[in-house]
């Protein structure tokens, strides 16, 4: 069976490679694709084809996709989190050095000098002392979130002599071993706001992420303090960063996301959404968003989605896959096998794993499936979408 996958935006041709042209066709124009495949395009109030199987966003954050909606239809989303980890986490130790020794209105100061070598010598030497820095080494860190970013974060501060502090009350175990001896787990918030001397932030745009730092969280911080922000923009309320800086409580902003309220504005540097502006970070989300799609739609099998939970099940030869979204509701199992056996169909072999309010389950059936089962299995009150792979 050929599987069609359409792009919404710009992706690595290395990563599209990944999808066979044996058994994928990709294009930018399908009209009723199998799957999808972006990286910015806002799906919110787009109405995509019942086609549609599965969603995968070359990249980490997932804000641009309407993922309630999705997840009613039985449609998973597939993300790529850690594929632009060394990219972000790159310019986020940019960001402590422009910080530190204030490189950019030290920059713009040297770019505005006239006149001959003499003049301009005597110039800097007037000048350079309005941006005297610090070193690094011995100040405090402060990282929220320890997810891929924020643990390469975390490592690389420690690696530069940078005491670290690390707060995430839902960190992996997986996160956990990745992260260094170095780092200090923190568990109250309130205390990494009062220790650090710069704080950075890697957590998701989500409604309780959503104005994390306001006017309350930065009186906490140390005076002069610097907030370094490559997470999402409404993760910081702006207006209370404004008058942090203009205060004195804050020495810094630095962020990539411009906006009329701190753009060309002192203390203040912006960037233009550069944190996975990488080739290599391009290609490595594309990598992976073609893995997932691949993966899935020629197997069922789910790694990294952010609705649905992970399922991988080996497959004998000779068996037939269902693969089934369903409500996380009592006796779905207990349904699906009935039904098969009351068609006189064996299960090889069954998964079944489940998230919250949501479920997926593959059933490997020695033999054929009709398609009268395959209607019957759909029309289980609580089954969100199934297919026969």
């Amino acid at each position: 069976m050929a599987y069609t996958v359409k792009t919404l935006n710009a992706i690595s041709h290395t990563g599209l490679s990944r999808l066979p042209k044996d058994e994928f066709e990709v294009s930018s124009d399908a009209a009723a694709p199998d799957a999808l495949i972006l990286r910015s395009a806002n799906l919110h109030g787009v109405e995509i084809p019942a086609s549609v199987l599965a969603v995968a966003r070359a990249g980490a954050g997932t804000n641009n996709i309407p993922i309630a909606d999705y997840s009613a239809r039985g449609i998973p989303v597939f993300n790529t989190p850690g594929a632009n980890a060394n990219a972000v986490k790159e310019l986020v130790v940019a960001a402590l050095f422009l910080a530190a020794r204030n490189i950019v209105p030290a920059a713009a100061f040297a770019h505005r000098l006239d006149g001959d070598a003499a003049s301009m010598d005597k110039a800097v030497e007037a000048g350079k002392k309005a941006y005297v820095g610090f070193e690094l080494p011995g100040r405090t860190l402060g990282v929220i979130g320890l997810g891929a970013i924020g643990v390469e974060v975390a490592n690389a501060a420690a690696g530069l002599g940078m005491r670290v502090l690390g707060y995430d009350p839902q960190i992996t175990v997986d996160h956990a071993w990745k992260l260094s001896s170095f780092v200090e787990h923190v568990t109250n918030l309130d205390q990494l706001f009062k220790r650090a001397d710069i704080i950075t932030l890697h957590v998701p745009l989500v409604d309780g992420t959503r104005g994390l730092i306001g006017a309350e969280q930065l009186e906490k911080m140390r005076k002069s303090a610097v907030l370094i922000n490559f997470a999402r923009g409404p993760i910081v309320d702006e207006s209370a960063v404004v008058d942090a800086l203009e205060s004195g409580q804050l020495r810094a902003y630095i962020c990539d996301f411009p906006s009329p309220a701190l753009n060309k504005r002192d203390k203040v540097v912006t960037l233009p959404h550069l944190g996975a502006s990488t080739n290599e970070a391009e290609e490595n989300c594309a990598r992976m968003a073609a893995d997932e799609l691949r993966d899935f739609l020629t197997e069922g099998t789910i790694v990294n989605s952010v609705n649905f939970p992970n399922a991988s099940l080996a497959r004998a030869a000779g068996t037939s896959r269902i693969a089934i979204a369903n409500s996380n509701v009592p006796n779905m199992v207990g349904q699906i096998s009935t039904l098969l056996a009351g068609a006189g169909l064996n299960i090889a072999d069954l998964l079944n794993k489940s998230r919250g309010d949501l479920a997926y389950t593959l059933v490997d059936v020695d033999g054929e499936v009709p398609a009268s089962v395959m209607a019957q299995i759909a029309a289980i009150d609580g089954v969100l979408s199934s297919r026969l792979i």
